[in-house]
């Protein structure tokens, strides 16, 4: 036996391949309406779609991109390109024409797997924008084979992991494209394994996990799949976001796990049949992607319960730098409430100013990262990659103050600043402001342009149903809390606050139009 086999390091193919290979009559996935599978089921799925890719020429190195709404073939083909060690690039689907048409060229994806019933419309547009691309569908199509009767044709086998190293690709992924084109972040495996070890280690877990997916399975509803599987969990997944089905769902199949992000949160508060569900079955709900205000996560603990915890990364430190424990949501403390939590153990992170120097508690400053959970880099960017290690730390763009106690409290993105007269003002300080006004479900505040001070500060505000509120009640007690030049010169009341394709609030896009609008 060579040496390095001998201690070579176990990665996610091998933990995927270990954990499906035991108790094989458990029940694992249940897709809403659809069949139940066990871990055994899974386990000679995934492998019959390993062979029926590997028919196709798929291998190492590969690019196989996938498009398609929830359902468990979205799992069978992305575990099967990991244990052939081919790269996985996934398409977000609530992503444009434009976005995705660019994840395809950039990435150079050689194979589209697509929901025949959902996106065959879109997989004929980005076949047509790059003729050398193959199709194969999820369902009947004219497009292209069925991979799922692919699949079916082929006897289960055992699974077999591939040798991978630390630094072997096994994802691109695309940033938001919140400040630009979508950034393409080759995910390693280095970096896999530790998100999943941070996630089994410091994140708490109902004891066994019944989790809900209403994310896209593509993107961060699988990232629950493996934990849950390595825990004797279950998952119920739903076609997608819906706030009466969720509460349904819960109910109904009491469930103790979920994973939210903060307009989905919202969106439950807000519904007007919220009280007619039982959640008392909720353990764990695990939130995180962007920025929640204070006052909604307040109200969502004394609606709910003391089942709260919050992660905070981004796709290049994912999902893990800090965490913001159960017992550590303190509905007394606004402050607290608006932290993200403290540095995970596994991570080192530091604020830092515009010099890469340390700032002392209580002054803002960037936060930082090193360790294992950092990319490897933009891919074929290494202008970009430098820029974001400047000085040997990734530079996650946001900037943070931290307390006595290690709490970190993000006040804003570095590009979502407001520089009003010469002063700099932090939108999210602002909107956790406006945010207490008890009618108001949802807020977003950005820097509009203005001829005397350059940007002016404006707040684009969502109401809760039948709630009103007029402008300068809004306005007021900014102005008290953070003085006049702070404070919004104007409020707009939207229906919805136009969100990216993993729910952010699209800034953006929001600034773009009030520019072009001239504000």
């Amino acid at each position: 036996m060579p040496a390095d086999d001998l201690h070579r390091p176990l990665y996610t193919p091998d933990l995927l391949v270990n954990a499906l290979s035991s108790d094989p009559g458990r029940p694992l996935l249940h897709l809403l309406g659809g069949p139940t599978l066990s871990v055994g089921e899974v386990r000679d799925a995934t492998s019959q779609f390993v062979q029926a890719l590997a028919s196709l020429g798929v291998k190492r190195g590969t690019r196989v991109g996938l498009i398609a709404s929830n359902r468990p073939e979205v799992l069978h083909v992305s575990h099967a390109v990991q244990l052939l060690a081919a790269i996985y690039v996934p398409m977000h689907p609530l992503g444009g024409l434009a976005d995705h048409r660019h994840v395809v060229e950039d990435s150079g994806v050689e194979i589209l797997v697509f929901d025949a019933g959902r996106y065959a419309d879109r997989a004929a547009e980005l076949a047509q924008a790059v003729p050398a691309l193959r199709l194969l569908a999820i369902g009947d199509s004219p497009l292209g084979a069925d991979i799922c009767a692919m699949a079916g044709s082929f006897a289960p086998a055992p699974l077999v992991a591939p040798a991978v190293g630390p630094h072997d690709v096994m994802r691109l992924g695309y940033s938001g494209g919140t400040t630009g084109k979508p950034k393409a972040l080759a995910s390693v495996h280095r970096t896999g394994v530790t998100t999943l070890q941070i996630m089994l280690s410091d994140w708490e877990w109902p004891n066994p996990p019944r989790v809900l997916s209403c994310t896209p399975l593509s993107h961060a509803g699988s990232a629950m799949f493996l934990p849950t599987l390595m825990k004797g969990g279950t998952m119920l997944v739903l076609p997608g976001f819906d706030p009466v089905a969720v509460l349904q769902a819960i109910q109904d199949h009491r469930i103790n796990c979920v994973l939210l992000v903060p307009t989905m949160i919202y969106a439950l508060l807000d519904h007007p049949r919220f009280e007619e569900f039982d959640l008392s079955s909720l353990e764990t709900v695990f939130y995180g992607a962007s920025a929640i205000a204070p006052s909604r996560l307040r109200e969502a603990i004394e609606r709910i319960g003391p089942v709260f915890c919050q992660f905070y990364g981004q796709a290049e430190a994912p999902m893990a730098i800090t965490m913001l424990r159960k017992c550590e949501h303190d509905v007394n403390d606004m402050r607290r409430l608006a932290s993200c939590g403290r540095p995970s153990p596994w991570v080192r992170v530091e604020l830092l100013d515009t010099d890469n120097r340390p700032v002392p508690d209580g002054e803002p400053g960037e936060i930082c990262v090193r360790g294992p959970l950092v990319m490897d880099g933009y891919r074929d960017n290494p202008q970009l990659t430098a820029q974001a290690f400047a000085g040997g730390w990734l530079h996650t763009g946001d900037v943070a103050v931290r307390d006595p106690g290690g709490f970190l409290r993000i006040i804003d993105r570095t590009k979502d600043m407001i520089v009003t007269g010469g002063f700099n003002v932090y939108p999210r300080e602002i909107e956790d402001i406006i945010a207490q006004h008890p009618a108001v479900s949802q807020v977003a505040v950005i820097g509009v342009p203005h001829p005397r001070w350059g940007e002016a500060v404006k707040a684009l505000v969502v109401l809760r149903p039948g709630q009103r509120a007029g402008e300068e009640e809004l306005i007021a007690p900014v102005t008290a809390a953070k003085g006049s030049f702070q404070a919004p010169k104007s409020v707009e009341f939207l229906d919805a606050i136009p969100q990216t394709a993993v729910g952010k609030p699209d800034k953006k896009a929001l600034r773009a139009l009030y520019a072009q609008a001239g504000a």
